[in-house]
């Protein structure tokens, strides 16, 4: 069923990503179908692996100038493991009454718009609904602004929370002297691409910042708020990514499922995927031709199984061949990590979760090694890799039924592909030669048993 909490009913302009829900019935999907239907408002797109994400906008006025004031804008991006990836956000919005931007510290519109009515001074944009974005760090000293320019990149919360804002400056006016600000209507956010829905602006308390050294607090004007949440169903047409599995009890490899993001078409002069021998593209949608047509592969392997440990060789896998991924985050959920974890080539951490039975375990890169994962070659496919140790559990550990293997993966956010559980890699039997580590142990003890039984 579907994981959602109305905390607040907001207007239909919201709409919801149905996280997390599982059809177990028709009847469920029928619900589920209903629901998207008819488009109900739902408060926020609850997610149980992150509930406390979304991105928050928030407007500060800072001072009145002769006919407007300067404002403040601060984005600041609080999902645990979905970031915003270069070439970065754009903020949009329609100005209530004739404002116009006369200028701009920290970012740029991205369109001037027709300024022929004003004649002594020009301003930066003249749009009704002006679009912004944000300078890149290499941006020139009169040109920022504090916590400015990052390229529209913005780190997820859990991996830099320092790097997760961005925040620029710019004078309104056009106001006619009066000093009354009106909140922007229709907030939008790119991310770079769709999948964010933002509310309306709201009044709240007043911001107020620290000054002389903490000796001193200084409020601005007026606080407006709004907060966007992501769907996947806005953003994505197919899947991202896939899954695939192998152990080191079992011989058999369960590749991602078939067309898990799109099928190969039948025409061999097709665009959509390069095959083996052929010249590499720099398009951003090629991709390696595979019979799951994912940009991206993650590789679960049980190389390992010790008396108190097992080991686990984890790989994500570029198929892309005109798209690096910087500052890739990766999301496991699985209840292995309930345990002591050691990660050995990538960054690590256990989330907060709301709800959800297994733990939750967030990777990405290390700096100057591996944050990003390049983009795939006419050689191979471009790669990142990492080993595992996973403390076991002994009063419940047990490598039947899939226990071993990850219930859910997210790869920048996005959920990956999963191969169905009657797929995935069994014990061998009692006649296999494929014997699993943890048999030898089960050997010793009956032998034991022998001896003692003998005297």
């Amino acid at each position: 069923m579907v994981d959602i909490i109305d905390k607040k009913q907001r207007e239909s302009w919201i709409t919801c990503e149905f996280v997390n829900f599982n059809v177990d019935s028709p009847s469920d999907l029928f619900q589920v179908a209903v629901l998207w239907e008819r488009g109900q408002t739902f408060a926020y797109c609850y997610d149980p692996l992150d509930p406390n994400g979304n991105i928050t906008v928030t407007f500060d006025v800072l001072q009145w100038t002769a006919d407007g004031y300067l404002a403040r804008i601060t984005i600041q991006n609080y999902y645990q493991y979905r970031q915003v990836e270069k070439p970065g956000w754009k903020l949009g919005w329609r100005w209530a009454n004739d404002e116009v931007i006369w200028s701009m510290s920290g970012a740029f519109a991205t369109q001037q718009g027709n300024c022929s009515k004003f004649t002594n001074e020009i301003p930066h944009s003249c749009k009704m609904d002006p679009v912004i974005a944000d300078l890149m760090p290499e941006a020139l000293p009169e040109n920022r602004s504090d916590d400015c320019c990052h390229g529209g990149f913005l780190s997820a919360w859990a991996v830099s929370p320092s790097n997760s804002f961005s925040s620029f400056k710019m004078k309104v006016g056009n106001l006619g002297g009066n000093y009354t600000a009106f909140k922007p209507l229709n907030l939008s956010l790119m991310a770079p691409g769709p999948g964010y829905t933002c509310g309306k602006f709201v009044d709240i308390d007043p911001t107020v910042s620290p000054a002389i050294g903490g000796r001193r607090e200084e409020q601005v004007f007026r606080t407006w708020r709004s907060t966007c949440t992501y769907s996947t169903y806005l953003a994505n047409k197919t899947p991202a990514c896939c899954v695939s599995l192998s152990t080191f009890y079992n011989p058999k490899i369960t590749s991602c499922p078939k067309c898990s993001c799109g099928c190969r078409l039948a025409d061999p002069s097709t665009k959509s995927c390069i095959r083996e021998g052929a010249q590499p593209s720099t398009e951003p949608d090629v991709v390696w031709c595979t019979d799951h047509m994912c940009p991206i592969q993650v590789h679960w392997h049980i190389k390992n199984n010790y008396r108190d440990h097992w080991r686990v060789k984890l790989t994500i896998s570029n198929y892309n061949y005109g798209r690096n991924y910087s500052d890739w985050t990766l999301v496991v959920q699985h209840p292995g990590f309930s345990q002591t974890t050691t990660t050995y080539s990538f960054n690590s951490t256990v989330l907060p979760t709301a709800g959800v039975p297994d733990e939750i375990a967030l990777f990405w890169g290390i700096d100057f090694y591996n944050t990003i994962l390049l983009q795939a070659s006419e050689e191979q496919v471009g790669s990142v890799t990492t080993e595992i140790l996973l403390e076991k559990d002994l009063s419940s550990f047990t490598l039947s039924n899939g226990w071993a293997f990850p219930r859910r993966i997210y790869f920048n956010g996005e959920n990956c592909e999963m191969p169905p559980p009657d797929t995935f890699p069994m014990l061998p039997n009692g006649n296999s030669s494929l014997k699993p580590a943890y048999s030898h142990l089960g050997l010793i003890c009956l032998v034991y048993k022998m001896l003692f039984a003998m005297f």
